[in-house]
């Protein structure tokens, strides 16, 4: 019998790695640090072997801490949609304040790439990191490095890490009980993903007003493009009992909803309403204009790049998320249902 505690893993070293990807220690140093010619299939195998052994470089970890950087990174999901180009701005416009130059780079909502993204801007050795997450393992990576991190808009860590999120949940809520108080039953949620904080608490708001008024809920699931989002929609209201009212979960949807209401042949909102999560410039210029729940999105990035310089400045800090209102902006998209 053990009495004593669990003895702590020894930690990897670069031979461990070299061992377990079948090459050189100066081919991993090359592959993992980009320095020198390495083939990407020797490349890819290295970074495998890495990841599966959870090696941190130390030495790159000490220069991180050693080297007053003024460059930062910023990390996006997709730079077409709106929000991500503006909260982008956002962080730009502080930055440059405080002399920090803006490294941008947009995964595209793709893990491996976004791994791929915050692996060079360690070797960049930036100095922070602000990133709109896709999972809680890019965020691990970095602070394993010692890159000071800020979560924007979703959060993964939020005991390890900054963030700065917006009240998805009461913003959601709110739109649907605009709805509810105009008379609308039959209110359908368009959702692309609840595995986010930001699709699973629009996703509980929504819910949370229709239980509330007695309603039943009527979740759409659908693609996350504006171009499958229009088809989708336009299948939901050719059906045989169409809603009399959508929630988009955010921009792209509602613009996918937009356009399949036209198309489709129905007045807005004579015929049908619709409300959004985000305020994005054509809402305001079509007509009628559509109700949303308006994010300071240039706020938003200002805040993170704050949140980020004082990490910088005092990394001992307690870790704070800052979690902003969402106030509505009505506009002419609902009426009562026919």
């Amino acid at each position: 019998m053990i009495e004593s505690g669990a003895v702590k893993p020894r930690r990897a070293t670069i031979n461990d790695v070299a061992d377990e990807a079948g090459v050189s220690r100066s081919t991993v140093s090359r592959a993992l640090t980009g320095n020198g010619y390495v083939s990407e299939e020797i490349r890819g195998r290295v970074q495998e072997a890495a990841a599966r052994l959870r090696y941190v470089p130390d030495a790159m970890a000490r220069s991180l801490r050693q080297q007053a950087s003024t460059t930062i990174g910023v990390l996006v999901s997709n730079l077409r949609d709106p929000f991500y180009a503006e909260m982008a701005a956002g962080v730009a416009l502080s930055a440059r304040e405080a002399g920090y130059t803006m490294v941008l780079v947009d995964d595209g909502a793709d893990p491996a790439v976004e791994m791929e993204a915050v692996t060079r801007l360690v070797e960049l050795r930036v100095a922070g990191v602000i990133v709109t997450p896709l999972s809680v393992v890019a965020v691990d990576y970095l602070l394993r490095n010692n890159v000071p991190v800020v979560e924007v808009d979703r959060q993964f860590a939020p005991r390890s890490c900054d963030a700065v999120v917006v009240d998805n949940r009461a913003a959601t809520r709110d739109l649907t009980d605009h709805l509810i108080a105009q008379g609308h039953t039959d209110i359908a949620l368009l959702i692309d993903q609840d595995e986010w904080t930001t699709g699973r608490e629009r996703l509980a708001g929504y819910y949370e007003a229709l239980a509330e008024a007695g309603l039943m809920p009527r979740v759409v699931r659908v693609g996350w493009t504006v171009e499958s989002v229009r088809a989708d929609a336009l299948d939901l209201l050719h059906g045989p009992t169409p809603p009399t009212a959508l929630v988009a979960v955010n921009n792209v949807l509602a613009e996918g909803a937009y356009r399949a209401i036209a198309e489709a042949g129905l007045r807005l909102p004579q015929d049908i309403s619709l409300v959004s999560f985000d305020d994005v410039p054509w809402m305001s210029l079509v007509t009628p204009g559509l109700t949303a729940a308006a994010q300071d999105i240039t706020t938003i990035g200002q805040l993170a790049a704050e949140r980020l310089l004082n990490r910088i400045g005092n990394p001992e800090a307690p870790v704070q998320t800052v979690a902003l209102a969402v106030p509505l902006i009505i506009r002419g998209s609902t009426t009562s249902p026919a």
